[in-house]
């Protein structure tokens, strides 16, 4: 059972994540049924010994073997779209980071309080606690609050990077000169972790990201104290 959660993806901590599992569920019923049904008509068509020596040309099948696809493509591509339109969205956020990508960690700036920023960069397994996770864990975390629309901003200082949260089912590109957007409101709160997913050099599996997402009033607490040290 452990092994088989593993193939799936995680557990969803956004609305964003949520509508990307339904596509992804939608579209493999879709296929599963496809695969099934000429399944089926290959072996019919092993097993089936008669044959029709009239049958020259069917437009009726034609017409249906044509439009089917469409159909079903159409199926498809109408929530693929809405989703896509959807996660380019960014509705009025009420906190603003920016993040840049340096060889081999993060900086994080809160661009709406004064003298917020800090680096964040792996633990070494020598200097990790037990309870860490071997290069996902980070010295300094990003504390962002539950219930809130998040708005961040993407670039890098050197190489082409990318910030990723698989369970927010954000991912965007850190290039260097070029500021991207994404948006999320996180909905439960916890620790969420990802990694640059843009090969950037030699130690580009090595820069983890983690977020943590907590209250509100606690996200204040911890504002006032980073904001005094």
């Amino acid at each position: 059972m452990a092994t088989w959660s593993t193939l799936g993806f995680q557990d969803s901590a956004s609305p964003l994540m949520e509508q990307l599992i339904f596509f992804h569920d939608h579209a493999m019923i879709v296929l599963v049924m496809i695969t099934t049904f000429v399944g089926y008509m290959m072996a019919s068509l092993f097993l089936n010994t008669f044959t029709n020596r009239f049958l020259l040309e069917n437009q009726m099948i034609e017409i249906i073997w044509t439009s089917l696809p469409a159909i079903i493509l159409i199926f498809i591509a109408l929530p693929s779209l809405r989703l896509l339109y959807l996660l380019d969205e960014v509705n009025s956020p009420s906190i603003t980071i920016k993040t840049v990508g340096h060889q081999w960690y993060w900086s994080y700036e809160y661009s709406d309080f004064l003298q917020v920023e800090f680096d964040s960069y792996m633990i070494p397994s020598a200097d990790l606690p037990s309870s860490g996770y071997r290069l996902l864990d980070v010295d300094n975390r990003t504390v962002l609050p539950i219930d809130t629309q998040v708005r961040v901003l993407v670039s890098a200082a050197d190489v082409i990077h990318s910030w990723t949260i698989p369970a927010m089912g954000v991912k965007a590109d850190a290039i260097p000169g070029r500021l991207n957007q994404i948006s999320f409101i996180m909905n439960r709160p916890g620790l969420f972790y990802g990694q640059c997913s843009e090969i950037c050099g030699a130690n580009h599996s090595f820069m983890p990201i983690v977020i943590e997402a907590v209250s509100i009033d606690s996200f204040l607490s911890w504002i006032c104290a980073s904001s005094e040290a």
